[in-house]
């Protein structure tokens, strides 16, 4: 049979006519040109994942471009294994002996000052059998900071109850109202548990943990309802603190992602998001969860009633606002110089050309910052320096973007750079606007350590109440509060506080309830 269909196969070559076989050849030679076109790509893409995938494995960290110093000597390692200057070292070094002494330091050690606020507790030591008439003339104190693990204890509220005379009832005073009527566990308790799982990242199988060396046991579904029900309790002073943040005009913005739980795949976990919209001129953040989704929609219904500026990466949701009126797009520089950092190995002499121009911008910047200039003053000085240097960079990038192949990392570099360059050139138009989106990356870190710990979110709703606390516990530390202490106060005021008055709770205006 095999040989039956060569030997036909054979004779139809043997009758096509020479156009046919002009065709045929011409046919083949177009199909593995496709062929090696196909392969190429595939041999390009796979290079610049392997590129990439070294630089983060063996290359530098930090994204910021330093110039080569042309006066500092390279090292070569490529040459010869010895050399006989070495070789005359190593015989002498032989013939040495070595000896060791001790020598004994004669400094005393520097030590930090422990600070005044933490409690003291003294032990006096007299000397034993001292003689009779002798006089004290001064002390030898000596500090040592020791340490007592947390202690969990109870507070037995006690209310005498009085019978009144004539039979005319009982009296006794108002139980103190508390943020979880229903529960045993006060405001300071919970508030430990949930700084200790949202701020230090323990979570709460840890915490359960901890609390049985104190011997004290708690089931992990008591404790997952303390927190969720305690969450609910503060969700009205998250609300206050996005309305007050949309009111500003210059949010940056930016997205992470936290796995959740999937109803509808029992074990497994899906991607959801959480937004963060953050204020530079009133130092307040939140976050913004909505079942998880990164839709368009999610930033429409965020920025419904924004009206200023809005500074993020490069997002495609974000594009809408670029034609509506009262709202100014802001790009991010540091976005730009990572796409150049990773093509460095790809192509040196352009990825090396466009991170010195960014550094020279973000060396403006710092210029700026040490001299503590005026928004005013930092207006006038990018519109000096800053703004020759991007009108020059745009020309480049234009040179450059029909040269590069489009799937290469440098080529990805300058298309991401140059398609959202109107955005990244606005800074200069205000002194206040920053050169880069990291104040907002910045905000999003302790979620990102959280759900290394924690892993994930049981459903949508715990997702969301994790909106909440991330919300309240970024701004104390945009504040500088302490979130123990600002959480617990707010848990004990918080049922008879007036809600005219919530503005006093928020951690930017938070003062201690005086006792």
């Amino acid at each position: 049979m095999y040989l039956r269909n060569m030997k036909s196969m054979g004779l139809e070559l043997k009758n096509e006519t020479q156009d046919q076989k002009i065709e045929r050849l011409e046919r083949q030679i177009i199909e593995r040109n496709l062929t090696i076109e196909k392969l190429s790509t595939t041999v390009e893409k796979l290079s610049n994942e392997l590129i990439a995938l070294r630089r983060r494995m063996f290359g530098r960290s930090s994204e910021r471009f330093v110039p080569e110093d042309p006066s500092q000597l390279s090292l070569a390692f490529d040459g010869q294994e010895s050399i006989a200057e070495e070789a005359a070292i190593e015989a002498d070094a032989e013939k040495i002996e070595i000896t060791y002494i001790r020598h004994k330091e004669n400094k005393k050690p520097v030590r930090t000052a422990i600070p005044d606020s933490i409690r003291r507790e003294e032990l006096v030591i007299e000397p034993e059998n001292i003689p009779e008439g002798a006089v004290k003339i001064g002390e030898e104190v000596t500090e040592k900071m020791l340490y007592t693990p947390g202690e969990v204890y109870v507070l037995r509220t006690i209310r005498p109850k009085y019978a009144l005379p004539k039979g005319e009832g009982i009296c006794i005073a108002d139980l103190p109202t508390q943020i979880l009527p229903r529960s045993n566990a006060g405001a300071s308790l919970l508030a430990y548990l949930l700084v200790s799982k949202y701020v230090d990242h323990i979570p709460f199988y840890r915490l359960l943990e901890i609390f049985k060396r104190q011997n004290i046991s708690l089931p992990a579904s008591t404790v997952n309802d303390w927190s969720a029900d305690t969450i609910d309790q503060i969700r009205t002073l998250y609300y206050l603190t996005k309305k007050i943040v949309i009111r500003s005009d210059y949010l940056m913005m930016d997205e992470t992602t936290i796995p959740v739980m999937d109803r509808d795949h029992p074990g497994a976990t899906r991607k959801g998001y959480h937004w963060i919209v953050k204020s530079p001129m009133l130092n307040m953040l939140f976050f913004h969860y909505d079942k998880g989704s990164r839709a368009q929609r999610v930033a429409v219904d965020i920025l419904n009633t924004f009206q200023g500026a809005v500074q993020s990466d490069a997002y495609g949701a974000y594009n809408i606002y670029e034609t509506k009126k009262g709202v100014l797009l802001l790009g991010c520089w540091a976005h730009a110089r990572r796409k150049f950092e990773q093509a460095l190995d790809n192509d040196p002499q352009r990825a090396k050309h466009a991170l010195k121009i960014i550094h020279d911008l973000y060396t403006i910047e710092r210029e700026a910052r040490e001299a503590e200039l005026t928004f005013d003053q930092i207006k006038k000085l990018r519109e000096e320096k800053s703004y020759p240097i991007i009108r020059t960079f745009e020309k480049w990038l234009l040179e450059n973007i029909n040269q590069v192949l489009p799937k290469s990392l440098i080529g990805k570099a300058v298309a991401y750079t140059y398609n959202i360059y109107p955005r990244l050139a606005r800074y200069v138009l205000d002194g206040r606007y920053k050169i880069d989106n990291n104040d907002a990356e910045n905000g999003v870190r302790p979620l990102a350590l959280g759900r290394k710990n924690y892993l994930f979110c049981g459903n949508n709703e715990s997702a969301e109440r994790t909106a909440i606390i991330y919300t309240l516990m970024g701004c104390c530390k945009l504040a500088g509060v302490n979130p123990l202490e600002w959480l617990t106060d707010v848990l004990n005021r918080l049922p008879d506080h007036s809600i005219q008055r919530l503005e006093e709770l928020l951690p930017i205006n938070w003062k201690p309830q005086k006792i």
